[in-house]
């Protein structure tokens, strides 16, 4: 089983913290829509075994996409693929672009997950990070959509400094604000909520501001207490913590999402999308037009690198150490050798004593206190300059 994942490399405008691969020029939309769909073409032959499980639509901004284009590359994933029958298909999409009558044209699309990039429903907030929507869209559009799709998912964004008394950061009033935003998204009854922590990227309009001191820097202490309010809230309404950033109702974890961190194989089209067979990785390359000028000579515009042992290894223990299903130590002995296992074995031993991890049934898993320094434990139990 393969998932698909299409990168749509288009936004409205950039945000200020983001460093994904995108344009905000839609000149060559039409352009890149038909080499999307040649890739996929293109991709058939090294993967003719593969039955596609889950297509996700990510970017970038998808929902710039019409519908037509939309369902014209699902047509081409079925075209070219053995698709299982009702794969999840989901739409990453801003609320900006989600009015009433798209809402129900997509409903009638195969589309049947949306993914919606909220973030925060407070203007300012919404203002410093440069979305392209406003607060009351994010919510008209949640009203809207949870009439039409059951399987819904949104984005929130915490750690953001806060920035309604004339700029200057106030803990408490933030941890209200944060409060707030959780609860104006359980009332819409949403059962996928993934939420990740301001971060600083190098060469983002964020990083710009906050030198220049326009924004306050983003506080780490801010940010765990922001994480502990987030998981308290959502594992007393029901929601479980499958993910480090990922929280849903029973029945409703992302397929797509979930294949990544489980180590199943994906397939990516689109300029910087990257593949996964299992034992090597590719992706393709970060610019539209070489992308596009690739494609018209009928090759593939990626690079592809044969993963070590070492390299499985530690993405074993980092996706591993990220979820509810943690890091089997039989899988490790079994799969990378009793070298591997004993060296884990002695590096784990200060986060058990610090019970900042545990061992439960031989599976390695992160502790209510360690969760939110899951990635940091992770890196520091990473094999490095091993065998290849």
């Amino acid at each position: 089983m393969s998932g698909i994942y299409i990168h749509i490399p288009f936004c409205k405008q950039a945000c200020h913290y983001c460093d994904f691969h995108f344009s905000t020029s839609m000149k060559k939309k039409n352009e890149m829509v038909l080499a999307l769909a040649k890739e996929i073409n293109m991709r058939k032959s090294d993967n003719e075994n593969e039955v596609i499980e889950t297509i996700y639509f990510g970017g970038g901004t998808p929902s710039i996409l019409t519908t037509e284009e939309i369902i014209f590359l699902i047509d081409e994933v079925y075209n070219n693929f053995e698709v299982v029958q009702n794969p999840e298909i989901t739409l990453e999409a801003n609320p900006d672009d989600l009015s009433k009558e798209r809402i129900i044209e997509l409903s009638k699309s195969p589309i049947n997950r949306l993914s919606i990039g909220i973030q925060s429903f407070f203007e300012e907030d919404l203002q410093m990070m440069n979305r392209a929507h406003n607060s009351a869209e994010a919510k008209k559009c949640l009203e809207e959509a949870t009439k039409y799709f059951d399987n819904i998912s949104l984005d929130l964004i915490y750690g953001i400094p806060d920035t309604s008394q004339n700029g200057e950061q106030t803990k408490q009033m933030s941890n209200e604000k944060w409060k707030q935003n959780i609860e104006t998204a359980l009332s819409f009854g949403i059962p996928h909520i993934s939420s990740y922590a301001l971060t600083v990227e190098p060469k983002t309009a964020l990083n710009k501001l906050i030198q220049t001191g326009k924004i306050a820097k983003p506080s780490d202490d801010l940010a765990q207490e922001h994480f502990s309010i987030l998981v308290e809230t959502l594992e007393n309404n029901d929601f479980i913590h499958y993910e480090l950033s990922n929280f849903a109702k029973e029945n409703y974890f992302s397929k797509n999402n979930s294949a990544y961190w489980l180590g199943k194989k994906y397939i990516g089209i689109g300029p910087s999308a990257h593949s996964y067979d299992g034992v090597s990785r590719s992706w393709n390359v970060s610019n539209n037009a070489i992308y596009l000028k690739t494609l018209d000579e009928n090759k593939l515009p990626n690079e592809t690198e044969i993963l070590s042992k070492t390299d499985r290894y530690n993405e074993n223990i980092m996706t591993g150490l990220r979820t509810i299903w943690g890091i089997s130590l039989d899988k490790i002995a079994n799969e990378f050798g009793s070298d591997y296992l004993e060296y884990l074995q002695k590096q784990v031993q200060k986060y058990l004593d610090d019970n900042l991890l545990s061992v439960e049934g031989n599976v390695l898993k992160a502790t209510k206190k360690g969760k939110f320094l899951t990635d940091g434990i992770a890196s520091d139990l990473f094999l490095i300059n091993s065998e290849t």
